[in-house]
C-alpha cells in the first residue's frame, strides 16, 4: 500500500496487491510453445518446398545444408529466449524513486524509517525492522516494535491527519539519507537509485530552499519502483485598489491602479491564497507585510475574512507610521478553521497625504507574505517569502498663470477651484471647493492646486487685478488613463477638456501630470468722464457772466 502525507501522489499500487512479474513460469511455457509451432510450421514449409526435388533426384547437399541451418537458428533463438524470460530477476532487491514535477534546485532525500524481507513474488515485506533512517530515540517514539509500527501505519489513510502528524514525529527524529537526487532539469528524469524494500520517508534537504518555496515530505511503502508526482504547494498574495470618479459617482472594482484627491482615503485589498497543503501542518503560520509609500497613512480600519467570517482578531496588526511598514500575523490560521486553498482577505483604507507624488511615479503599495513551510517540522521555524505584488496610486496638478493680453505675468488675481460631486447617489451635481495645496510664486502670478484626480472642476477668480475685467467660471474635466491590470502599473494618458465657450486651455505634461493654462484678464474701457479742467473753466466763466449781469443790472437802476 502506498501511503503519504498529502504533498504526493503515488502512480502504482503496492504492498497489498500482486505485483506485475518480470518474467515467470507462465510467461515462459507460453514462448516454448509459440517456439515449437514455428519450428514446426518452418520444418513442413521447407519439406514440402524441396519434396519434388527429392522425387528426382535433384536436391543438391548444399540447399539440404541450408534448410538444416535455418531450423537450427530458430531453435536457438527459441532457446535464448526462453533463458531471458524465465529469468524472473530475483536477485533484484533494490528498487528506485522516480520523481516527476520535481522543482529546480530541491535536493530531496530518502530515509529508511523500516526495512524487512521481500517474498519472491515481491508482495509481501515479512521480518520488519527499523531502517536506518531513523535514530534510536525516534524508534522509542514511534513505539518500540517495528512490526507493530509498520502494521499501524498501514491502518491509516491516504491524507489522513494520523498519518500526517506520525509524518511530523519521524521527520524529528532522522539519521542517515539512503539515497538522494538534486533537481537541475525538472523536464528530466530525477531518480533516487537502490532503495531496499521498506517504508521511507522523503524530504527535501534541512536548510535548502529559500525565497517562495516549500520544503515535501511524504511516506513511501516501496516494494517496487515507484514513479511519483511531487506536490509541494506555496501561497500567493495579491493586492488590489479601488477607484472611485466623485463627479460621475463610479466606483470600479478591484484593480491594479487608481487615482485619488489628495485627503481621500483610498481603498485597498490584500487576497492570501493558501497552499493546497497547510491540513499537513500541526500550526501554519502567516504574515502580510504591506509597504505603503510616504504618500499615503494607514486609517487603522482593517477588516480580515476567510470566506464570511471575520477573523480580525486572531491577526496582530502592527503599522510604523515612520517606516510605512503595515503587517498583519497569526500565528496558526488553523486555529479558526482555515483549510487547503482557502483564501484569506485583508481590507483596509489609507489617506493620500500632502507627501504624494504627483505624475506618472505615482504612490506605490506593495504586500509580501511570510508563510511556514516544513511541514516536516508542524510548522514551526522554517518560514517561505513570496515574492512581491504592487498597485499604484497617481495624482495630479493644476497650473493657472494669470497674465494680460499680452501674455505678460499679471499680479493682483486670486483663485479658487470646485469640484462637481455627486453627493448620496443624486444626480444634481454640487459645487465643492478643493482644499488642495495652492502655491504661488514670490509675484503672485503662478498659482498651483496639487493632488487632483479625474472629475470634473470649475476654476472661479475670486479677485480680479485693479482695473481689469474679471472672467467667468471656467469648467473643464481631466481624464486619465493607467494599467487596470499589470505586475507594473504606469500611467498612459491624461488630458484636460474645457466646456465650449471657455478662455483657458489646458496643455499637458504627462510624467509630470502636471495640466497647465494661462488665465488672461483684459483692462476695463476708459469712459466719458463728466469733470476736469474744462468743467473749472466753465465754472469761471459762469461766475463772470453772473458778476457781469449784477453789474448791468446795477448800472441801469442808477441812471433812472
Amino acid at each position: 500500500m502506498a501511503v503519504d502525507s498529502g504533498t504526493i501522489e503515488i502512480t502504482n499500487k503496492l504492498n497489498e496487491y500482486k505485483l506485475p512479474e518480470t518474467g515467470g513460469s507462465g510467461n515462459r511455457w507460453l514462448y516454448m510453445l509459440s517456439g515449437v509451432v514455428l519450428i514446426a510450421i518452418a520444418t513442413i514449409t521447407l519439406f514440402y518446398k524441396n519434396k519434388k526435388y527429392y522425387k528426382k533426384g535433384e536436391c543438391e547437399m548444399k540447399t539440404i545444408k541450408r534448410s538444416i541451418a535455418l531450423v537450427l537458428a530458430m531453435i536457438l533463438t527459441l532457446a535464448m529466449s526462453v533463458t531471458v524470460f524465465a529469468a524472473p530477476n530475483a536477485d533484484q532487491n533494490t528498487f528506485s524513486l522516480t520523481l516527476n514535477k520535481a522543482v529546480k534546485g530541491h535536493t530531496y532525500e530518502a530515509y529508511q524509517i523500516l526495512s524487512g524481507d521481500l517474498s519472491a513474488d515481491k508482495a509481501t515485506l515479512s521480518n520488519i525492522k527499523w531502517g536506518e533512517g531513523i535514530t534510536e530515540a525516534g524508534q522509542t517514539a514511534l513505539g518500540g516494535d517495528a512490526a507493530s509500527y509498520a502494521e499501524k501505519l498501514g491502518g491509516f489513510g491516504n491524507n489522513s491527519s494520523e498519518l500526517k502528524e506520525q509524518a511530523q514525529i519521524i521527520g524529528a527524529n532522522l539519521a542517515s539519507a539512503s539515497g538522494s537526487v538534486t533537481v537541475t532539469d525538472p523536464d528530466a528524469k530525477n531518480v533516487i537509485s537502490n532503495l531496499k524494500p521498506g517504508y521511507y520517508l522523503i524530504k527535501d534537504q534541512d536548510n535548502s530552499l529559500q525565497g517562495q518555496e516549500s520544503y515535501t515530505e511524504f511516506i513511501l511503502h516501496i516494494t517496487d519502483d515507484v514513479v511519483a508526482n511531487v506536490k509541494a504547494d506555496v501561497p500567493s498574495v495579491e493586492k488590489k485598489v479601488k477607484d472611485t470618479n466623485d463627479t460621475t459617482g463610479v466606483t470600479t472594482d478591484w484593480q491594479d491602479s487608481a487615482d485619488y484627491d489628495i485627503g481621500d482615503d483610498v481603498p485597498f485589498q490584500l487576497t492570501a491564497t493558501l497552499a493546497n497543503n497547510i491540513e499537513s501542518y500541526k500550526a501554519y503560520s502567516l504574515e502580510f507585510d504591506d509597504t505603503l509609500s510616504k504618500g499615503l497613512d494607514y486609517n487603522n480600519d482593517a477588516v480580515i475574512k476567510l470566506g464570511e467570517k471575520d477573523v480580525t482578531d486572531y491577526f496582530t496588526p502592527s503599522y510604523d507610521a515612520t517606516a510605512k511598514t503595515l503587517t498583519f500575523t497569526c500565528d496558526n490560521i488553523l486555529a479558526f478553521g482555515a483549510k487547503n486553498s482557502d483564501q484569506i482577505v485583508v481590507e483596509y483604507t489609507a489617506k493620500l497625504n500632502e507627501n504624494a507624488v504627483i505624475g506618472a511615479a505615482g504612490n506605490p503599495n506593495k504586500v509580501s507574505l511570510k508563510f511556514s513551510n516544513n511541514p516536516n517540522n508542524g510548522g514551526e521555524g522554517d518560514r517561505g517569502t513570496t515574492p512581491e505584488d504592487k498597485v499604484i496610486v497617481f495624482t495630479y496638478k493644476l497650473t493657472v498663470n494669470k497674465v494680460d493680453k499680452d501674455n505678460k505675468p499679471l499680479t493682483g488675481a486670486e483663485f479658487s477651484l470646485f469640484k462637481k460631486v455627486k453627493v448620496d447617489g443624486q444626480e444634481e451635481l454640487k459645487l465643492v471647493e478643493v482644499k488642495k495645496i495652492l502655491s504661488t510664486n514670490t509675484e503672485g502670478t503662478v498659482f498651483g492646486f496639487t493632488g487632483l484626480d479625474d472629475g470634473t472642476y470649475v476654476l472661479r477668480e475670486t479677485k480680479t487685478p485693479d482695473g481689469y475685467n474679471s472672467i467667468e467660471d471656467q469648467t473643464f474635466t481631466i481624464s486619465a488613463k493607467h494599467d487596470e491590470s499589470s505586475d507594473n502599473p504606469t500611467l498612459t494618458d491624461l488630458t484636460g477638456d474645457v466646456a465650449s465657450g471657455s478662455i483657458i486651455d489646458l496643455g499637458v505634461k504627462l510624467d509630470k501630470g502636471e495640466l497647465s493654462t494661462n488665465v488672461v484678464n483684459n483692462k476695463g474701457s476708459v469712459l466719458p468722464s463728466t469733470g476736469g479742467a474744462g468743467r473749472v473753466a466753465i465754472y469761471v466763466i459762469g461766475a463772470i457772466l453772473v458778476i457781469g449781469g449784477g453789474i448791468v443790472l446795477v448800472t441801469k437802476k442808477r441812471v433812472r
